[in-house]
């Protein structure tokens, strides 16, 4: 996959991470986008590094999707944790 096909997944991924996890985010829709777009890479590496799945070539490897959400999910938690919460808005 090109870096145009990641980041697009990074967009979708983030989309799907933000309707799995609602709430107020700081960075607001902006944040949240970006927050997918590394997440999906940083999901893509740790896939490929810590549990030796490497990523297919393919974009509608489910593999490759459910490594990308999972890094935006991570992200979007680090990002909630660090720089204000959800809830208190």
């Amino acid at each position: 996959m090109g870096i145009i096909s990641w980041i697009v997944l990074g967009l979708i991924a983030g989309a799907v991470a933000k309707v799995l996890l609602p709430g107020r985010d700081p960075g607001g829709l902006i944040g949240t986008t970006l927050i997918g777009i590394a997440g999906a890479f940083i999901g893509g590496w740790g896939s490929a590094e810590f549990f030796d799945r490497p990523i297919a070539k393919d974009f509608y490897d489910a593999t490759t999707w459910i490594a990308a959400i999972g890094g935006s999910l991570v992200l979007l938690i680090a990002y909630r944790l660090l720089f204000g919460h959800s809830r208190s808005r």
